[in-house]
């Protein structure tokens, strides 16, 4: 009986690890790195060596006015959420500033989509027409989404 408990728990015990082992080597990246980032592009898109040093290199000239963008959102999130806290305290709004801004945030929206989708192009001229489609056809309903936001 104890041999066999013994068995048991020895074969649980290495079905656990086991299953906890592929998990583990199954996870994304999680690091904020760019290498990290692209990774799945390369195991995704099976893209070379070349293929992928190349497309690193788009998205690392991309990246000073991407992070540049991100952090105009982001203050332009702030602005509004002042001009909201101020509609709910006091009831008012300054509507030629919040006009102003509205047109301000249009403005850094169009920007973020035609870097974005310039971003894309140049990523997608490096690769085979195979490869193209499917990372187009992976990024295609994102791409569309932030034209339609872009137009409201």
């Amino acid at each position: 009986m104890k041999r066999t408990l013994l068995i048991v728990l020895l074969g649980l015990t290495g079905g656990l690890l086991v299953h906890v082992g592929w998990f583990i080597s199954q996870q994304p990246c999680r690091a904020n790195g760019l290498d990290c980032q692209l990774e799945w592009m390369k195991t995704e898109l099976k893209l070379s060596d070349e293929q992928f040093a190349r497309i690193k290199s788009i998205h690392e000239q991309s990246s000073p006015r991407l992070l540049a963008l991100a952090a105009q959102v982001a203050r332009m999130r702030d602005e509004y959420d002042a001009f909201e806290h101020e509609r709910t305290t006091s009831g008012q709004i300054d509507f030629l500033e919040f006009a102003h801004f509205v047109e301000q945030r249009r403005a850094v929206d169009r920007e973020c989509l035609t870097s974005t989708q310039r971003l894309v192009a140049d990523a997608a001229r490096v690769m085979t027409a195979q490869q193209r489609k499917q990372y187009l056809g992976l990024l295609s309903p994102v791409l569309q989404a932030g034209a339609h936001l872009s137009i409201n």
